[in-house]
């Protein structure tokens, strides 16, 4: 889940609303080395595909699948909302925005909020084709999203110097 902001030409946030949202990591990468967590992060994500005005964002129960060649491989059961964080939605937003830099006039920003199902730690293994799935009650159509493994060797990055 993701909440969406606006900031006006005066530089006050304004929430628009919440979405569906899926923020994928790498959380083999991340278990290689702990100091790993920033790039683990360094992933496609993705919101939509409904934008809610509108919600209670108390307690919402959804639903996180993945699919292989159409048939689930795995699905939990997904909570979000203030009575399943350890903040209260007042108290992310202001750690949010209370920097000036988060509240230029005229931007844009989504903010991603936890969730408690993760296929990583059900022991699944996401393949090239296989599609995430999370759905939650009342909020429209579900969000998928399809796997794309990148193919290749790691190859070594050379930095040139200016002079």
């Amino acid at each position: 889940m993701a909440g969406v902001y606006i900031v006006d030409a005066s530089g006050q946030p304004f929430r628009i609303g919440f979405t569906p949202a899926n923020e994928f990591s790498d959380h083999v990468m991340e278990k290689k080395n702990y100091l790993y967590l920033a790039p683990s992060k360094l992933r496609n994500c993705s919101i939509g595909p409904e934008l809610l005005i509108d919600i209670d964002f108390t307690d919402i129960e959804g639903t996180v699948s993945v699919l292989r060649r159409g048939k689930e491989l795995w699905s939990s059961p997904v909570h979000t909302g203030e009575n399943n964080m350890a903040h209260s939605l007042a108290n992310l937003e202001h750690h949010h925005f209370k920097y000036r830099e988060h509240r230029l006039p005229l931007q844009a920003h989504v903010h991603f909020f936890g969730a408690d199902a993760f296929s990583y730690g059900a022991g699944v293994s996401l393949s090239d084709g296989d599609e995430m799935k999370v759905e939650w009650k009342g909020m429209g159509r579900a969000l998928v999203n399809p796997i794309v493994a990148e193919k290749g060797e790691e190859i070594l990055i050379k930095v040139k110097a200016v002079l």
